[in-house]
């Protein structure tokens, strides 16, 4: 994609919004002295190619090799950039039934993601044929909620990790789906899952408190929301029960956003919730911008592959 095609695509569906104020403000910064850049993808589930001239409204779409000429040049243009995934790398083409997961977790790599929570699908080759492709992983697994402590997965995930761009500390944490009823238990095996909403708030509590982050950002494989399941737990009820969580970036339900989603966190603060469907078919781009006192506003968007 040529530069003046993502600007063109990307002033059409952003909006500034200012973090830990009341509300959207049309907003210019003045003094920025830092610009940090979030790139996200969820739920590729294997799609290592590109869609088809004849794949209907995903034709010519998506592909790791357009993927990755798209972050290139947003490294180059911004190096203090993030690359995420919110789960589900696993499963939906005959890459996975025939790799097992290896050539994903290598391109992956290759494209330099930072870091990944796991989703429900990368649990299809169950907890040892996630083990088993880790070696070809280069980059971080985060998950907060499982605790793996009596699987062959102890010790190979972080609850979080902090990142440091531009002298702005960014804490990042991961939160998956409950696995029962949704995985069979011979795949999960002793996996615990822990309430999200708990585990987010010591999450952002260690992340703010302890580790002084001036970004907390939360990779989910919950759900962006439920109409038919109001009580469920879902990225929209996690921001409203939690505090200091800046991003959500969401998996699991292929919600196309064509931006992010401002809703409230428990205080009336804004948090930016952001899903980009499925398929590699979009790359998120979140841009948080840092004033002298690490005051911080954000514009994103979703950019077609």
């Amino acid at each position: 994609m040529k530069r003046r095609e993502f600007l063109q695509q990307a002033s059409a569906s952003t909006a500034f919004v200012t973090l830990g104020s009341a509300g959207l403000t049309s907003f210019t910064p003045l003094k920025e002295t830092a610009k940090v850049t979030i790139l996200h993808t969820n739920d590729v589930h294997s799609h290592i190619d590109p869609f088809g001239p004849n794949d209907g409204r995903n034709a010519n779409k998506g592909g790791v090799a357009r993927r990755a000429s798209l972050i290139e040049n947003i490294r180059k243009e911004n190096p203090n950039t993030l690359l995420l995934d919110a789960g589900d790398i696993f499963q939906g083409t005959p890459y996975f039934n025939y790799y097992g997961g290896e050539l994903e977790f290598k391109l992956m790599s290759m494209l330099k993601y930072d870091a990944s929570t796991i989703g429900n699908h990368d649990f299809d080759n169950g907890v040892e044929g996630l083990y088993a492709q880790l070696p070809h992983a280069k980059f971080d697994f985060i998950s907060s909620n499982y605790d793996f402590s009596n699987t062959i997965m102890d010790t190979h995930t972080s609850p979080f990790k902090v990142y440091e761009k531009s002298n702005i500390k960014i804490g990042v944490f991961g939160l998956g789906i409950e696995l029962k009823g949704l995985v069979n238990k011979n795949n999960y095996k002793e996996t615990k899952y822990l309430d999200p909403i708990e585990t987010a708030q010591e999450m952002t509590r260690i992340l703010k408190e302890d580790k002084n982050c001036d970004l907390i950002v939360c990779l989910s494989h919950l759900g962006y929301h439920y109409n038919d399941a109001p009580n469920k737990i879902s990225d929209l009820k996690l921001a409203a029960a939690t505090k200091n969580i800046d991003l959500i970036i969401g998996g699991h339900t292929h919600t196309f956003l064509p931006k992010p989603t401002i809703t409230k966190n428990k205080d009336g603060k804004n948090v930016l919730v952001n899903q980009v469907g499925c398929y590699g078919i979009n790359l998120g781009r979140i841009d948080f911008y840092f004033d002298e006192n690490k005051n911080k506003t954000a514009n994103g968007t979703s950019i077609i592959v």
